[in-house]
């Protein structure tokens, strides 16, 4: 549309067209780390989330395998085992047997269990941080909350998980007849066995409870779903910390009632970090208001 003019001669002239001013959504500057407004620079958030990760895998197995008796750990697991009998839903061992026949669909829930653990939760954290910068601060903080709460779990209750229940090596039970389960990473194959010497001593081998496969998978189901738009996509994430559960049953990993524990610890999380950023935000205006 263009507008125009006309002189004292009678003659039109042209000021050419009228550009409309469209009100910025800030949109732009929400899809862009590191420019005003987000606070957010990736270099940061890599040695952040890193750091966190290193401080918390020395934490978790300054007190592993070595520091806790085997006997200790393996109290708890028949705690673990005779609650889920009083619920009637002690079922770990069947489903386990009822799939250990099927050597291609256990390596395939080893892949599972040693891959989508880190890989996924990898990847939302940079799809949220790429996409939606405005709610990563929230979901990270989260994150991290989360999986630091786990070492009160770690420390307090030290779990022989099922597959340990059955080995017969310095850190299991050597309950075979009692407690036939199978280390299928070990036994049937996967990318990396915890049955080293050296792996065993270095990592804690009772650190199962709460599970945080399964507090992980259930963050990135929470982080990704509101990004998600298509039903094949939201249907998926919303399967994810289902198979994560079963991976770790079936691989003998957890007990199905560690995953209630990683539920309890992401609630923990999520409610501390949602103080912690409430706080750094009101910390922030304080300064920039002086």
């Amino acid at each position: 549309m263009e507008t125009t003019d006309v002189d004292p001669g009678g003659n039109r002239a042209s000021t050419g067209p009228i550009r409309r001013r469209v009100p910025s959504t800030g949109q732009s500057s929400l899809r862009r780390s590191g420019e005003p407004g987000t606070g957010l620079h990736w270099w940061a958030e890599v040695v952040l989330v890193l750091a966190f990760y290193a401080v918390y895998s020395a934490i978790r197995n300054l007190f592993g395998s070595e520091s806790v008796e085997p006997a200790v750990a393996l109290a708890n697991a028949e705690r673990v085992i005779e609650l889920e009998r009083a619920l009637g839903l002690y079922r770990e061992l069947e489903i386990q047997a009822a799939f250990l026949g099927h050597k291609w669909f256990i390596q395939f829930w080893n892949l599972f269990y040693g891959t989508f653990h880190f890989g996924l939760t990898i990847f939302a954290l940079v799809w949220i941080y790429r996409r939606f910068p405005h709610m990563y601060a929230r979901y990270r903080s989260t994150f991290l909350c989360t999986t630091g709460l786990a070492l009160v779990g770690f420390s307090l209750l030290p779990l022989m998980p099922p597959r340990l229940l059955s080995d017969c090596g310095e850190f299991g039970a050597c309950l075979v007849s009692l407690h036939p389960y199978v280390d299928t990473v070990a036994d049937v194959g996967g990318l990396w066995s915890f049955d080293s010497g050296t792996m065993q001593r270095v990592s804690n081998q009772y650190a199962a409870m709460p599970s945080l496969h399964f507090a992980w998978a259930t963050w990135c189901m929470l982080a990704l779903w509101p990004t998600l738009h298509t039903w094949t996509s939201r249907t998926l994430i919303a399967i994810y910390p289902l198979a994560t559960l079963f991976a770790v049953v079936v691989t003998g990993n957890h007990f199905w009632i560690d995953a209630v524990g990683g539920l309890v610890v992401l609630a923990a999380g999520h409610i501390l970090s949602g103080l912690l950023v409430a706080g750094w935000r009101r910390w922030q205006s304080t300064v920039e208001a002086r």
